[in-house]
């Protein structure tokens, strides 16, 4: 089994690099992992509560649970990983079972920033992109996929997102293997990833 790690900022195309690669690989032989899935479970809390949470901090996430999942997996065992709602900002009811792939990609802002997994992972890889780029994806997909208003996407990126990505999400960047510039557009460094993931798993 091969893990990959693909961390980045905010809007920085890791989805983008995730689907390209899932594409142009036998889907059968790849599961992925989002680090979004592992954000804590706040249902104790008011919906205007869980919205003024750092979710750009590590500790907003449970990477424990994300750790042992993989360990899990490693093990040759399936885990049931959580779901999560950005629209309610907790987890949801249902799971989804993950059973172990040849290739398990796991893809967040702060993968590259926890020890314990960069320990688990064979291959990390940073996706990086300019910073207004960054910023103008993350509106679009604010606006159309999590039904947040221009104005608050604007502070909060501001007051959290960027100086979280200085303080956790930048710095990861020293330890990956291959960094992805300018994004999922980046064609030829995603078939490079994608021949060397080929060549490692035969």
């Amino acid at each position: 089994m091969l893990i990959i790690g693909i961390a980045g900022g905010s809007g920085s195309g890791k989805t983008t690099v995730v689907r390209k690669l899932v594409a142009a690989m036998d889907v059968d032989r790849v599961a992925v992992m989002s680090q979004d899935n592992y954000y804590n479970d706040n249902k104790h809390l008011t919906l205007e509560e869980r919205r003024k949470i750092n979710f750009d901090h590590p500790d907003a996430i449970e990477f424990p649970l994300l750790v042992s999942h993989l360990q899990e997996l490693r093990a040759g065992r399936a885990v049931d990983m959580p779901t999560y709602s950005f629209v309610e900002s907790t987890r949801m009811a249902e799971t989804e079972t993950v059973t172990p792939h040849d290739v398990i990609i796991v893809e967040g802002i702060l993968v590259l920033a926890i020890p314990e997994l960069r320990e688990l992972m064979d291959i990390k890889v940073f996706v990086d992109a300019d910073a207004d780029d960054r910023l103008a994806r993350r509106i679009k997909r604010d606006v159309a996929e999590r039904g947040r208003e221009l104005s608050g996407i604007l502070r909060h990126y501001e007051t959290t997102v960027k100086p979280m990505h200085l303080q956790f999400v930048e710095p990861s960047k020293r330890y990956a293997d291959l960094i992805v510039p300018q994004g999922g557009d980046n064609e030829k460094a995603i078939d490079v990833l994608r021949h060397f993931i080929e060549k490692k798993i035969g």
